[in-house]
């Protein structure tokens, strides 16, 4: 009984010494054939990332198309004025030139009493002549300054659209069909006849 008391003493008297259990090994799970495993990481490019961008793409592209047809307009309307432009300098001309030619014309019946009144005093020299021959020169001149010229055909072949023929004759030492006199000198505004010249035809 000693004994047995003493054991159960000593029994008593010792820590108990926890044991630790296994570690377990981890189990892997089969993964069958064809299946997928699915991601454990997020994709890199979302899909709402992919949206913004072609929202951004299209709205780019409107853009450029809009810009297009601001310069299609831009190049229209300088085209357009620049016809314009022109149309209006070239009426501007024709108005000019179809004033000038009206004045001319009016002008034209003084000269050639002038040019009658000179022939007439030809062999008279008098202050009056003189005077004649002034207003002439500066009529011409100024006639000329706006670019209408006399021209006088003699001895030039016949042309019906610079020339009115007064009389045709046989002329000693002229060729048939050409200018053997003017009675009247003609008048021209660049190619345009403002009055045919009146002549003589050698037959």
């Amino acid at each position: 009984m000693a004994a047995e008391r003493h054991r159960d003493a000593l029994a008593e008297s010792e820590p108990e010494v926890e044991q630790e259990a296994p570690e377990e090994a981890p189990v892997e799970v089969p993964v069958e054939d064809g299946a997928e495993q699915a991601p454990s990481e997020p994709s890199c490019e979302p899909e709402d990332a992919e949206q913004q961008l072609m929202n951004d793409l299209e709205e780019l592209a409107a853009k450029a198309e809009k810009a297009d047809e601001y310069l299609l307009l831009a190049q229209r309307t300088q085209a357009d004025f620049e016809n314009y432009r022109k149309r209006a300098a070239r009426e501007a001309a024709l108005a000019q030139e179809r004033g000038i030619a009206k004045l001319a014309k009016e002008l034209l019946p003084a000269i050639d009493n002038l040019d009658r009144a000179l022939k007439a005093a030809s062999e008279e020299q008098s202050p009056l002549t003189e005077g004649i021959k002034l207003v002439h020169t500066d009529l011409l001149s100024a006639l000329q300054r706006v670019g209408v010229e006399p021209f006088s055909p003699e001895g030039e072949p016949f042309d019906p659209q610079l020339h009115e023929a007064v009389a045709q004759q046989p002329i000693e030492g002229a060729e048939s069909g050409t200018v053997a006199e003017v009675f009247q000198q003609g008048y021209r505004l660049g190619d345009t006849v403002l009055r045919p010249a009146r002549v003589l035809v050698a037959a």
